[in-house]
């Protein structure tokens, strides 16, 4: 997979080198296939998120959002336009959006980034995944990779998701695409959070911190450590049961910044499959779970959070339970039959 984006990211620089679409960084793997870990090994889905700059003549400027500010964050993504006419980009016979009358822009340029994927001002996340999807379609003939593997693209929504395939083996691949959050690693992305997010809401992703802590956790544990199997196991025992996948990994992430990477070896394997599901019933109990990231000042270096996102109070992901007594029983009951 990462071979296949690296050699997708030469072409997205070279069809997109002299245009006013967003510029394509390279792509990071985030999610459990990266991470080292999957819940269902039969259908394993590569995620990896591209990061995107303003092309030129352009700027992004991140608008939070009313809704949800509670909890987590979402964003909108205001595009703006800006004059270019004393800049070094004149000399690529660029014409100045704010400056140059609309009739000779229309004649001898590509129209602006916010005529093409924004809805108003705001980059619109269905318009930029539909636009990925044609760009991944156009691109692929190009690349070697398609004269062993056969490409099929899924319906785009809010990513561009795509299967290779050569008749023994299959890949199933996820592209979201985000901007970071200044030189942090955190980013505001195109992964929906809720089952129905306004194509302008862009909700704010950690996948990228997250993936750094296990990448952190696998530098420094032992050689027999389990810690991902643990993960692994316990969400494929709880699949179905009601609990999200996200949950079961926060424990486990707030377990191995708690318990000494000497104690996940394998013989404390059915030992820390035992804290996982106390923990679990202790935050089902209490109608709590902290988010692992949001205003954790306790992270490892190398792992870099926004101001507004490090000194955060601590965002409570069982915030549903507190609301609905209904929603508490519930749980509980999930946690009796896993």
């Amino acid at each position: 997979t990462r071979t296949l984006m690296e050699h997708f990211a030469i072409y997205f620089r070279r069809v997109l080198s002299n245009s006013f679409y967003p510029v394509l960084q390279g792509a990071i793997g985030v999610g459990s296939a990266f991470e080292g870990w999957s819940p269902r090994e039969q259908d394993v889905v590569y995620q990896v998120l591209i990061p995107m700059t303003p092309p030129r003549g352009h700027s992004f400027h991140l608008e939070l959002g009313t809704a949800g500010q509670r909890r987590l964050r979402n964003f909108h993504i205001r595009v703006q336009q800006e004059c270019t006419c004393t800049s070094e980009q004149q000399g690529e016979n660029m014409l100045c959006f704010l400056h140059h009358p609309e009739e000779e822009l229309r004649r001898h340029q590509d129209p602006s980034l916010l005529h093409t994927l924004c809805t108003g001002s705001y980059l619109d996340v269905a318009k930029t995944a539909r636009w990925f999807y044609q760009l991944v379609r156009a691109i692929w003939p190009a690349l070697l990779e398609s004269h062993h593997w056969h490409l099929v693209l899924l319906p785009p929504r809010r990513s561009c998701q795509f299967k290779v395939t050569n008749g023994r083996e299959s890949y199933r691949i996820e592209m979201f695409f985000g901007v970071r959050q200044g030189n942090s690693d955190v980013f505001v992305s195109s992964q929906p959070r809720q089952a129905h997010t306004s194509s302008t809401i862009w909700p704010e992703s950690y996948a990228v911190a997250e993936m750094k802590f296990f990448r952190y956790i696998a530098r420094r544990a032992p050689p027999d450590s389990l810690h991902l199997k643990c993960l692994q196991f316990f969400t494929r025992l709880q699949l179905g049961l009601g609990f999200s996948t996200y949950t079961i990994k926060t424990i486990v992430m707030h377990l191995l910044s708690i318990l000494p990477l000497s104690q996940w070896r394998r013989r404390h394997f059915v030992r820390r499959l035992m804290d996982i599901s106390e923990s679990l019933r202790t935050c089902v109990e209490m109608r709590r779970l902290n988010h692992f990231i949001v205003g954790n000042q306790r992270l490892p270096a190398g792992i870099s959070l926004p101001p507004e996102v490090l000194m955060a109070r601590s965002c409570n992901l069982f915030h549903d339970l507190v609301m609905d007594p209904r929603a508490h029983s519930q749980a509980m009951s999930q946690y009796v039959d896993l």
